[in-house]
């Protein structure tokens, strides 16, 4: 702040600071001179001004227009996944971390893509510079894993490194039960087989069940949601140890059934 000649002398009082018709701020004059500092001006062009509002000895005065340019701040981002390993059918959350690289500033918004073997999944919404995606809906395998950040009207777009989401089969449980029991000899009976996924792993599994007589093997039955059956009549009269075996899937481990006792008469 200078004074015009053949005015003498320090101003002093405040100084506003605008963008446009925008007030930014206020400063305090010390030996002529205010500043402030701002954080908050958006990417483009800014026209800035100075207004001295004056004192009791010397008047107001208003600067020339100052262009203020701002570029968008660079970004990186990181990618994890929880639980890594997972199991099929459990849900997995895929986190990505979004920052803005000095000297820019800022808490980054928009959205990020995240990527699973390739296959962009919908975007997710930046709360805080940090976005999730859950998916319970990877085969058994190893799938490669990353994150893209969309950019924003004040930052720029980027991309994660790749990590690796492994996925194991889900343990299972198998129930059987017989009906009627008991049987008379000759009379039929159906056997069914339930097999479930054992928590946190999911789905519904598939293929095929084998029915035993002890160690003998009475028949099998594809399962159809979950469930198996076959019916068999030639059981002779006695006590019979009955148990399913679920062979397994691509999806999900193999498990065998508790003995149930089929009593024929």
């Amino acid at each position: 702040m200078a004074v015009v000649s053949p005015g003498a002398g320090v101003p002093s009082g405040t100084v506003s600071f605008f963008d446009g018709a925008t007030l930014l701020g206020t400063g305090t004059l010390s030996g002529g001179v205010a500043t402030f500092t701002t954080a908050m001006l958006n990417a483009g062009s800014h026209g800035l001004t100075a207004v001295y509002g004056g004192s009791g000895t010397h008047n107001g005065s208003t600067s020339p227009v100052d262009v203020q340019t701002v570029n968008k701040a660079n970004t990186t981002t990181s990618v994890s996944s929880s639980p890594n390993p997972s199991v099929f059918g459990q849900p997995v959350v895929l986190t990505a971390i979004v920052a803005a690289v000095a000297p820019g500033g800022g808490t980054p918004t928009g959205t990020v893509t995240f990527f699973i073997g390739g296959i962009p999944q919908t975007p997710a919404t930046l709360t805080g510079g940090v976005a999730t995606f859950t998916t319970s809906t990877q085969s058994v395998g190893a799938h490669s894993v990353r994150a893209t950040y969309n950019g924003s009207s004040n930052y720029n777009t980027s991309t994660s490194s790749t990590i690796s989401q492994t996925v194991t089969k889900a343990n299972t449980s198998t129930a059987l039960s017989s009906a009627p029991n008991p049987s008379l000899s000759g009379q039929p009976v159906t056997l069914t087989a339930t097999v479930t996924p054992v928590a946190p792993g999911g789905g519904t599994p598939t293929g095929a069940v084998s029915f035993f007589d002890g160690a003998t093997l009475l028949g099998t039955g594809g399962l159809s949601a979950g469930v198996a059956t076959f019916t068999t009549s030639t059981l002779s009269v006695g006590s019979h140890s009955l148990t399913a075996v679920y062979s397994g899937s691509g999806s999900h481990n193999a498990s065998t059934s508790p003995v149930v006792t089929q009593t024929v008469s």
